[in-house]
């Protein structure tokens, strides 16, 4: 399985990103990804007053994703915001190709590190797993990386791939986490983890707190080990992962069989 992960930056313009889609989609496709992953908040970066840029899953600008997808021969994983039914919005990944049109709205919101997301993000509920030429993907978003649970539940699901879109807040230590979080959550559930973040703005453009990305996607293996890997600027890192890894991971490392609680 071939995958594009196209770390852009986004802006509060979801039309213009919407171009950035396209743009990267075409060159990941060009290159032979048949997956094209984009980071959390590839709609409207964090920041951004999110309730009035939020469309459904139906709505003009997920349907103008499906489209790039299809003309591109791809499935696309691009982070969005849709309305919740309180007033905020949902976190959401959507996964879009002529076959595919769903989302997975974030389970786990930033309240940390002086971010508030549950202010404006309503949290969601189910896990997501979706299959893909064979291949059981699951479906995780930024903050998710710090919850074990969820990638070990994901992997019960049969997920050998998952897919992390982010923008991961900066600071100290946070790239250091970023890395040891993803190869972590690598090993508990035995599985391939791709880390897609946006690429930080340029000086000056943070918004208060909100977290805006530090770039530095990484690709790590069901064997904890580091894959593949961007740094800060923006860029499309195509990698082949071989799913069947996963197998071997848990024959030698059976740490879903042995679990006790």
């Amino acid at each position: 399985m071939r995958l594009g992960l196209c770390q852009l930056t986004s802006t509060p313009d979801k039309q213009a990103n919407l171009a950035l889609v396209g743009a990267a989609m075409a060159t990941a496709a060009e290159r032979g990804a048949q997956i094209a992953v984009f980071p959390e908040a590839t709609m409207a970066r964090f920041g951004t007053p999110l309730r009035p840029v939020a469309e459904p899953l139906d709505g003009p600008w997920a349907n103008a994703v499906r489209e790039l997808a299809v003309a591109n021969g791809v499935v696309a994983m691009v982070g969005m915001f849709t309305p919740a039914d309180d007033g905020r919005v949902h976190n959401t990944l959507l996964v879009t190709s002529a076959h595919t049109h769903l989302g997975y709205d974030k389970i786990h919101l930033f309240d940390a590190f002086g971010f508030t997301e549950s202010a404006t993000v309503a949290p969601g509920e189910p896990t997501v797993v979706v299959d893909l030429d064979g291949v059981r993907v699951g479906l995780a978003i930024c903050y998710d990386l710090r919850f074990p649970g969820l990638f070990t539940t994901l992997a019960d699901q049969g997920a050998t791939v998952i897919v992390v879109p982010a923008s991961w807040g900066g600071g100290p230590g946070k790239r250091e986490q970023w890395e040891l979080l993803v190869r972590a959550r690598a090993l508990d559930s035995t599985s391939w983890v791709l880390g897609c973040g946006q690429a930080p703005p340029d000086t000056g453009a943070e918004t208060g707190k909100a977290p805006t990305g530090i770039g530095h996607s990484i690709v790590a293996d069901p064997f904890g080990r580091v894959h593949a890997r961007l740094g800060e600027e923006p860029g499309i890192l195509v990698v082949d992962v071989d799913p069947a890894m996963a197998a071997e991971a848990r024959a030698a490392i059976p740490v879903l069989a042995n679990r006790r609680l």
